[in-house]
């Protein structure tokens, strides 16, 4: 399989480049050639396919053509070593639990399948260290340090926003040591997302180590993602559901509802999407009147989802050929303040005793509020809600118990580098390494 920039002013790379380089020569980000239609016999029997099966067969149509069969399916297996179980919440609209692999954040999957598929590329090459650059609103960065923490021949970088992490997000990325290097960045997300793209443009860094990143960029990192919502909807036909199916989902970098759209291109019969956002709502406006204007993000209590120019808007526009027209014939948008998301915490937690984190807070809101007649709908519940313990415990009165894996982190010690926003800053420190 062959990968086109989306700025379509770079060569054409392979699957070893695309994932090594993370960005094209051009600044633009990496897209398949081809989408591969999966058979209507895997969906007719999907509802009896275990996880880690229905995703190999998704992961096959990606990059079979460039992996060998057992090595991807050894892939596949160890990454899924948890399930994302659908809950219902509340009468047609259900949770799918994207917290359950080793950080509790959705971002486990993409984080864990890219590094062993890097590590397969290393091993065939052995070659020099690769060094991973990622940028973090939050839960990015725990789980790209967790699922390549002690991997052979991989030093990754983390940078998050100074202040702008939950303590429990931070810890996870600040207290493994390693191979793992926090770098604190005194700016916000998109100054840090700013450091990780100039440096992959720098040629003097490029010479000095090898850089990839883990962001959803990668295609390696975002592509994954798409098994969730093919198990899903496996699991909503097996309860007999699946028709008319909405899915929704909060958005921030939109890697997480790219792979989703990725998927509907191959086949899987999801009805329409839903994009939730907190008040960064670039997206929201795009759909309303065509125009994509980014802006500095704000900070908000769904911290992971705080982004003001979201990479793979590229993608998508790209994915339809830069038409609004088919974009929102297939996704609308919903934007909810702090107040709002507040709000939905407490009265779901009220009503259904259900408890919410402030990201999935936006996903339900926006099913309850957009759900249409004979609509089931899906909300991607991103993190658990011990990882914004605080917040949720001071919107429901409660005691959110911390799940002994979080308690670890938080027991470790918080090692960081500061850092300004400055590239030049940012570039010396790499070259000194």
């Amino acid at each position: 399989m062959k990968y086109y920039s989306t700025n379509k002013n770079a060569p054409l790379a392979d699957l070893h480049k695309a994932v090594v380089k993370g960005l094209a020569e051009d600044r633009g980000l990496y897209m398949p050639e081809q989408i591969k239609m999966l058979p209507k016999s895997f969906f007719d029997n999907i509802q009896d396919m275990s996880f880690q099966e229905l995703s190999y067969v998704v992961a096959d149509a990606f990059f079979g053509e460039d992996v060998e069969a057992e090595a991807l399916k050894q892939i596949v297996y160890d990454t899924l070593a948890f399930e994302t179980p659908v809950v219902q919440v509340d009468g047609r609209i259900y949770a799918l639990e994207l917290f359950h692999g080793p950080t509790l954040a959705f971002k486990d999957v993409g984080a864990r399948f890219m590094a062993r598929l890097l590590q397969y590329f290393i091993r065939q090459e052995g070659k020099e260290q690769v060094n991973v650059l990622v940028a973090t609103s939050g839960d990015t960065g725990s789980a790209v340090a967790n699922g390549f923490l002690g991997v052979d021949g991989i030093h990754v970088y983390v940078l998050y926003p100074k202040g702008k992490v939950s303590k429990i997000q931070e810890s996870q990325f600040t207290t493994l040591g390693k191979n793992i290097t926090a770098i604190e960045v005194d700016g916000v997300f998109d100054d840090c997302q700013a450091l990780v793209k100039n440096a992959f443009m720098d040629e003097e860094l490029n010479k000095h180590m090898k850089l990839t990143s883990a962001n959803s960029i990668n295609v390696a990192r975002f592509l994954p993602q798409a098994f969730y919502y093919f198990n899903a909807y496996a699991q909503m036909k097996k309860m007999g559901k699946a028709d008319n199916l909405v899915m929704c989902v909060p958005s921030g970098n939109f890697g997480n509802i790219t792979a989703a759209l990725f998927g509907h291109q191959m086949g899987l019969p999801i009805k329409r999407f839903i994009a939730a956002n907190n008040a960064n709502d670039i997206f929201y406006q795009y759909l309303q009147t065509g125009i994509y204007d980014p802006k500095p993000s704000k900070q908000t209590l769904a911290n992971a989802m705080d982004v003001g120019d979201p990479s793979n808007f590229a993608r998508i526009y790209d994915l339809y050929g830069g038409s609004h027209e088919k974009v929102t014939s297939l996704i609308s948008g919903a934007t909810y303040s702090d107040e709002q998301i507040r709000e939905t915490v407490l009265a779901c937690y009220k009503q259904t005793g259900y408890i919410l984190d402030p990201h999935g807070s936006c996903g339900y809101r926006a099913l309850q509020e957009g759900l249409k007649d004979g609509e089931y709908g899906v909300f991607c519940e991103t993190a658990h809600p011990a990882k914004f313990k605080e917040t949720v415990d001071s919107i429901t009165k409660g005691d959110v118990e911390i799940p002994e894996r979080l308690a670890a982190f938080m027991r470790g010690k918080k090692e960081s580098v500061p850092m300004s926003k400055e590239f030049n800053d940012f570039k010396a420190f790499l070259m000194s390494r």
